[in-house]
């Protein structure tokens, strides 16, 4: 494993990799539950102040010389009210459904990309098996990390501006600075 390889695996906080070749022509169906180490490590990454809940459910099948993948995220999340700023908790459910293929596979001919040709609602193109294995900690991580309201606001908080100096001079706000220009010279 070279340096630069194992510095980023360090900072991976949940990993649990599955090799395409382990996974039965019959599928294969993973529970996953991150223990209070793993769960402290993935709240920092969100940004979160813990993560009390953080499950995963996947099933996997053989897809050709790759994997589909199928399930859920499950989280409870411990976060700060941008209104309130008070603690707040929220739950995430993140379904998953991926398709991964060989990183040596031939790229899938694509439409042109030119700005007017993207398709925002088109699904996702397949994700790479890395040395024929799909991390199944690190997808539902990405996953948590996507569900995660960025702003959270606990049930019917609402912002109101702080009472402060009422707007002077017809309703501008800029009034106050004008006060703090400084007098002409009188000559």
């Amino acid at each position: 494993m070279s340096a630069k390889v194992a510095k980023i695996a360090s900072k991976i906080p949940w990993s649990l990799p599955v090799r395409r070749d382990d996974v039965p022509e019959t599928g294969l169906h993973r529970e996953l539950v991150a223990d209070e180490t793993t769960r402290a490590a993935v709240a920092a990454v969100a940004g979160a102040k813990a993560l009390p809940r953080l499950q995963a459910s996947f099933d996997l099948t053989r897809q050709g010389s790759g994997l589909k993948l199928q399930g859920e995220v499950l989280a409870t999340v411990e976060q700060t009210c941008v209104v309130t700023l008070e603690p707040m908790t929220s739950d995430v459910r993140e379904s998953i459904d991926l398709v991964f293929v060989p990183a040596e596979a031939e790229p899938l001919p694509e439409a042109d990309q030119t700005p007017d040709a993207i398709d925002p609602d088109a699904p996702d193109g397949p994700e790479l098996l890395v040395n024929g294995t799909v991390d199944l900690g690190v997808v539902a991580t990405e996953f948590l990390l996507l569900g995660i309201d960025p702003y959270p606001r606990k049930p019917g908080a609402q912002f109101a501006p702080p009472e402060g100096p009422g707007e002077d001079s017809a309703g501008n706000p800029f009034a106050v600075l004008a006060k703090l220009k400084p007098e002409p010279p009188k000559h």
